[in-house]
């Protein structure tokens, strides 16, 4: 398999409002369990911290990348040579693409707390997938790689 001129790897992760919101979750736990003592009441700060972080973590794990000739998204795993133009959505513009002009047979590789994405139609008359809708805080470099793997 030969290497992209231009490899692209992201990762989605979680904001970190959302690591402050799992310690927050943990402290109701504490909260809730603090009728039954101490260490019930540190076992729920705890529990439930590691719970909510390990959401938040999962979460955020996702990744986009184009290795060689192929746009890996998510589970996803798409040949470039399917894939046609790709377009650049700024904040306002990805909004609509989730909203009201969204396809229900798109795939969408979604996270709400990235505000720009890309959209890339898909070409393969065999896939009734009409487009990917990538959240992606670097969508210029993203379709920069897609165009340098496509020449490839």
């Amino acid at each position: 398999m030969q290497l992209s001129a231009t490899p692209y790897e992201e990762r989605l992760t979680a904001p970190r409002s959302w690591w402050f919101g799992s310690f927050l979750l943990g402290l109701a736990g504490a909260l809730i369990l603090l009728p039954f003592g101490t260490l019930p009441m540190l076992a729920g700060l705890a529990g439930g911290t590691a719970v909510a972080a390990v959401a938040a973590s999962s979460y955020g794990s996702v990744r986009i990348r184009v290795v060689g000739d192929a746009l890996i998204a998510g589970d996803a795993r798409i040949p470039v040579a399917a894939l046609g133009e790709a377009e650049v959505l700024d904040a306002a513009e990805a909004r609509a693409w989730r909203t009201h002009k969204a396809d229900t047979r798109a795939f969408l590789l979604l996270r709400a707390y990235i505000p720009t994405a890309l959209r890339v139609e898909v070409t393969d008359p065999a896939d009734p997938t009409p487009y990917l809708y990538l959240s992606t805080r670097e969508p210029e470099r993203l379709a920069e790689a897609l165009r340098a793997a496509k020449a490839a």
